[in-house]
Order: structure tokens, then sequence, then C-alpha cells
């Protein structure tokens, strides 16, 4: 999309987020001066830019926009108190896919739609697997999160899929480690995933193909 596009979906979500900071402080119950205003409008103006950039259709726009929304109110949520709460992870599900439906009945391509759904089944799916496997270390929102996060890459194609689901794991092993040096951090310290994980599919969105072209 073009600059004014961009300003303009900028300042729509930071307002947005503005006005949502005090019920996502009520569902997190706390006052954490993570989810306070002037951090909720950065985050998500910031987001809102960046749909904005990668969209490259009007539906599109809204859907990017919608889930950087989300993405930027989950993530300062979760670093506030390590969670990622259903009533802001499951409405993410069809303020994406809806727009995206929309966007591949434009372009006359269903099955773009349908990468995309089986992309966030299959990212789910191999969350879910880790949580049951390792349930200290991934949640049940990681979970759920994982499906929307693998949707969006998805439908931008299998490089960005798979270069953003490494990505996160990859971040959130490095900051582990560092807490583990710095702080002196242990094992049983409880770490957000979150924040990782929508960094990492910030990462594959932006250079998928760069990094994994032979799966262009």
């Amino acid at each position: 999309m073009d600059a004014s596009a961009v300003l303009v979906t900028a300042v729509l979500a930071g307002a947005s987020a503005a006005l949502l900071t005090p019920w996502v402080r009520s569902v997190a119950r706390s006052r954490s001066r993570w989810l306070a205003r002037p951090a909720t409008s950065l985050l998500a103006g910031t987001a809102g830019a960046g749909a904005a950039a990668l969209a490259s259709d009007w539906p599109e726009l809204v859907g990017f926009a919608l889930l950087g929304l989300g993405a930027a109110l989950l993530v300062l949520l979760d670093l506030a108190v390590l969670r990622l709460p259903d009533v802001l992870v499951a409405p993410l599900y069809p303020l994406l896919l809806g727009p995206l439906a929309v966007a591949a009945a434009l372009d006359g391509d269903p099955g773009r739609w349908v990468r995309a759904v089986g992309a966030g089944l299959l990212l789910a799916g191999v969350y879910l697997v880790l949580a049951l496997v390792s349930p200290s270390q991934l949640g049940v929102g990681d979970v759920k999160l994982s499906g929307v996060l693998g949707a969006f890459l998805g439908w931008l194609g299998w490089p960005h899929l798979v270069l953003g689901g490494l990505a996160g794991f990859a971040l959130s092993a490095g900051v582990s480690l560092v807490l583990l040096v710095v702080v002196r951090a242990d094992r049983r310290t409880a770490f957000p995933f979150g924040p990782w994980m929508v960094l990492g599919a910030v990462l594959g969105a932006v250079a998928g193909p760069v990094v994994l072209p032979v799966l262009a």
C-alpha cells in the first residue's frame, strides 16, 4: 500500500489500542507498565504501519491490521502477566481469515486461503505436540496463537511459514540463554513465549523468501 495508507493505518491502530487498553488491563487484572497507553499505542501503531506496508490490497490490509493490533496487545499482555487469554486470541481467527477469504475470492485464488488454513493447522499441531511434551515451556495460549500466526504466514507462502516458525523458537531460546547468564535465572523461571512467536512471524513475513529461496 502507499505511504498515506501506511500512515492512516498506523494512526488508527494506535488509537484503537489506546481505547482498548483499559479493557486489556481488566482482562489481565494488572496495571503493569507494559499495559500503559503509550506502550500499547506505540506497538500497535508500529504493527499497523507494518501491516499496511505488507498488504497488497484492501482486504489484506484489513486482515493484517486487525491481526497486528491484536498481536501487539497480546505481546504486552504476555510480558505483563505471562498469559495469552482466549478472549484476545480467539477473535483473531475470523478477523484475519474473513478478510483473507475476500482477498482470495477477488483474486480468483481460493487455494491460497486453503493454504493459509492448512498452514495454521500445521503450526498449531507442532505447538500442540511440543506443549504436550513440555507443558512447563509452552502453554495452551501459545498453541492457540500459533494457529493464527501460521495462517498469516501460510497466506504469504511456505518460506514465510518455515522461517517464522523456526525464528520464534530461536529468539526465545536466545533470550532465555541471556537471562540465564545475565540475571541468573534458572530453568524453572517462567518466560513469556508469545512475544518471540510474534517477532518470529514478523521476521518470516519480511524475510522468508530471501532466507529460504528454495521453498519459494
